[in-house]
């Protein structure tokens, strides 16, 4: 069975569109058509009922779907296992969005080589449906995301409640940000907790959904935007960002995805370093909520909508 298809067809089960599916594997609608007649062509059923509205599994095609899965699974286990260096016996592919790798995923890594020396690491990068592919098609072991998609054979787990912040790249800034404020899109729920208590900020002109990326910018152009406490510290330390007095903190938290079937006692080791580091990382993000609070009246810290007791 060609890998491939069986790639194409999860993609479209899991997207409900053809359209979505090729965007997703970078490929034409066209291609993905093909691939979908090649494996109807193969089992000797429709996988699909094609409408306007997109792509409904059949009951042939939501049979097909857990026995595709399970072959991936076992194809990437395989692909992991023979590729593993000599030197090592057992293998862990992490993921994680980009404003998790600093000073959260790195950090993950440089304990399980500390702890688990016989551990073979591989890192992954992406946005959240990527990853979440990934994770399902076993290509990744554990992913970390802000806004995990459960799908079966994936369990999530809280890891650290991360805090977005309002920071600005000149000394002293307040509230009146002029045309300096830069929208960062970190999804539905704090774009409505954001209009409800930013109204003035709401539409600046310029929006950036790139997660903690924004930060190179905001930092190189006179800019400001909410970003990861637990990120900026060092852009704290440093002097090349600084905290906006008065300004609502909103609250993010962390999960990592784990597949159901990782080895018990990788899981275990992998999952008590993440605890370590973890701890570290709201411990920062924690001595910047502190900081924020003492520079602001009253020192208290509102949270989008709601105020905070100092």
């Amino acid at each position: 069975m060609d890998i491939t298809l069986l790639k194409t067809f999860l993609e479209v089960a899991a997207t409900g569109s053809f359209v979505s599916a090729s965007e997703r594997l970078y490929v034409t609608q066209s291609a993905v058509s093909l691939r979908i007649q090649r494996l109807e062509d193969v089992l000797g059923k429709p996988m699909f009922t094609r409408s306007k509205a997109g792509a409904e599994l059949t009951n042939a095609g939501r049979e097909f779907e857990r026995y595709a899965l399970s072959m991936i699974r076992v194809w990437e286990e395989a692909r992991q296992q023979v590729a593993i260096p000599e030197g090592f016996t057992r293998s862990l592919t992490i993921g994680a969005q980009y404003s998790l790798w600093p000073r959260l995923g790195f950090r993950w890594i440089d304990g399980l080589r500390a702890d688990m020396p016989d551990l073979n690491i591989r890192a992954e990068l992406g946005m959240p449906d990527r990853l979440t592919r990934f994770l399902i098609e076993g290509i990744m072991h554990v992913g970390l995301l802000y806004m995990p998609q459960l799908r079966p054979g994936l369990v999530a787990e809280e890891v650290l409640e991360e805090e977005l912040v309002l920071v600005a790249s000149w000394p002293d800034p307040t509230m009146d940000l002029d045309d300096r404020y830069v929208f960062v899109d970190w999804g539905p729920e704090f774009v409505s907790a954001h209009a409800l208590a930013l109204p003035d900020l709401t539409n600046p002109g310029l929006t950036f959904a790139l997660g903690a990326l924004a930060a190179e910018f905001i930092v190189n152009r006179q800019a400001a935007g909410y970003l990861p406490a637990r990120y900026v510290k060092r852009y704290l330390d440093a002097g090349q960002l600084h905290l906006v007095p008065d300004a609502p903190r909103f609250p993010y938290p962390v999960w990592a995805v784990w597949r159901e079937d990782l080895d018990p006692a990788i899981r275990s080791g992998a999952a008590q370093v993440l605890a370590k580091v973890a701890g570290a990382a709201e411990a920062d993000g924690e001595a910047v909520i502190a900081k924020l609070r003492d520079i602001s009246e009253d020192q208290a810290v509102d949270v989008m909508g709601k105020t905070i007791d100092p």
